[in-house]
């Protein structure tokens, strides 16, 4: 009797797009990060979203057409292993690793912390930030444990419940004429665009993403990858792009031109709510603080599902210890490698609570950025490695997809990592000596992973000669014996 694997066949366009959306805490980055960057912008700062998406759609591009031709559970580091080589795949899989994990386990902070404002601003209630992260790590593993596509419901309800708040906002500011001077759209204007503060704001732009590539992590479960896939990819770009671009306007709108400046400076956390208070009412206000929490644990479930499936296919592969691989045989989830990222994420938690540290201001904070680093640094690996795949393998792809968009992809991603590094301060508020330490995390295990690579090589060839090779076409599991078709360095 063969081992059980991953439910086939499952998901399909708008499950896949529920789940990386919702990695990217639509609600929680509005209400949380927007108006940091219309301090740091002013009026411009939509234009920032919008620049930050037709970026990532362009990386899209090329990225989707090699999905076509990839077909590896490794999603990015099975792309990079067919464009740059078996060590600087390997290398991406233990950045893939840092990054998916400190995207998520930081984010608990912010469950905590969130959790605890909301029971403070509705209730009057203090309540401590520990024991709701603890919580939520039982609630995401469960989530995690049961079926994918128990997932995939459960965040296309807490989806459009926090997209809803926000179209609701939106809705009610134009609706109502807008504030001092009514409806503008001078946001939009080189003068508003072209300021000093917007490299920053694309810094926080580009931030806003995180998560959206992992389409391709679902490939193994979803009907018809080829077509599911590369939709779920564009409609998330796009849908983000357009959606963050579209709210900041809007709420520039609430305030007018001239105040929503002066407004994010003085009260950065209470522009939303004051804003829907205005325009919706107290209750809606309200609704968004207990809609913020629902946003935050959908991000954690989300990208819980993704470290999950790298767990698992990193197992199979047999760089990580087999029992991970294991999947369970009703709900055929990768259940072994969700209960190890429990265990590491309340390692991580309660480490940071038993140091004294803030939950927002340090643990979310301080994982986050490092982790939103290697993703961006995946991206652009990714981007380098579908152009050289696409110049040794046979195709009939079109040059605009591999050839124009990687490279400019490339380009464009290298100087978004520049950046979210230059301005590493906005995003974790630490030291210059804790900043240089959460940025060097990167290349750091970046090189642990080469050396990972030379070590498997010398020890364990086979695993070495077959790390994320082909599935065949008709194979049910990880059992069968796969194809290599890699670059071989």
């Amino acid at each position: 009797m063969s081992a059980p694997t991953l439910r086939k066949g499952t998901l399909g366009t708008a499950d896949i797009a529920f789940f990386v959306i919702s990695a990217a805490a639509p609600l929680t980055v509005m209400a949380g990060v927007a108006p940091i960057a219309l301090l740091l912008g002013g009026i411009g700062a939509p234009v920032g979203y919008l620049v930050a998406g037709i970026t990532l759609a362009i990386f899209a591009v090329g990225f989707t057409t090699m999905s076509r031709h990839v077909r590896s559970a490794g999603a990015f580091y099975a792309y990079i292993t067919r464009g740059l080589g078996k060590p600087v795949g390997i290398a991406a899989a233990l950045i893939a690793m840092l990054g998916y994990n400190g995207m998520e386990i930081g984010v608990y902070g912010l469950l905590g912390s969130a959790t605890a404002d909301t029971a403070h601003a509705l209730w009057g209630v203090d309540v401590p930030w520990l024991p709701v992260s603890l919580l939520g790590l039982l609630l995401i593993w469960y989530g995690g444990f049961r079926s994918i596509d128990f997932g995939a419901k459960l965040l296309g309800v807490l989806l459009l419940a926090e997209t809803g708040i926000l179209v609701l906002l939106a809705g009610g500011v134009l609706l109502d004429g807008g504030g001092d001077g009514g409806i503008s759209f001078a946001s939009f204007s080189p003068g508003n665009v072209f300021v000093p503060g917007m490299a920053a704001v694309l810094a926080c732009a580009f931030a806003a993403f995180t998560g959206f590539e992992s389409t391709v992590i679902y490939r193994r479960e979803a009907r018809s990858p080829e077509r599911t896939v590369p939709r779920a990819t564009y409609i998330a770009v796009a849908f983000l792009g357009l959606f963050y671009a579209f709210v900041v306007w809007s709420v520039i709108q609430a305030f007018g031109d001239a105040k929503v400046v002066q407004a994010a400076a003085d009260n950065p956390g209470g522009l939303f709510f004051s804003a829907i208070t205005t325009y919706v009412g107290p209750w809606a206000a309200d609704l968004m603080h207990i809609l913020i929490v629902t946003s935050v644990l959908a991000s954690l479930l989300a990208f819980h599902n993704a470290i999950n499936r790298y767990g698992l296919a990193l197992a199979e592969e047999g760089v990580l210890p087999p029992v991970l691989g294991r999947v369970h045989p009703r709900h055929r989830s990768p259940y072994v490698a969700g209960a190890a990222q429990t265990v590491l994420g309340a390692v991580v938690v309660i480490g940071f609570a038993a140091a004294g540290a803030d939950p927002y201001a340090q643990l979310l904070l301080w994982v986050n950025t490092p982790g939103m680093i290697g993703l961006m640094v995946l991206q652009l690996l990714a981007a380098l490695a579908v152009f050289l795949f696409f110049r040794r393998a046979p195709h009939q792809e079109g040059a605009l997809r591999t050839v124009v968009a990687p490279l400019v992809a490339a380009v464009l991603l290298t100087g978004a990592i520049g950046l979210v590094s230059y301005n590493v301060d906005l995003f974790t508020g630490a030291s210059t000596g804790v900043n240089v330490l959460l940025v060097s995390l990167v290349p750091g295990v970046f090189l642990l992973g080469l050396l990972l690579a030379r070590r498997l090589r010398r020890h364990r060839p086979e695993v070495y000669a077959d790390f994320a090779a082909e599935p065949p076409e008709d194979s049910p599991g990880p059992s069968s014996k796969p194809v290599s078709t890699s670059v071989t360095l």
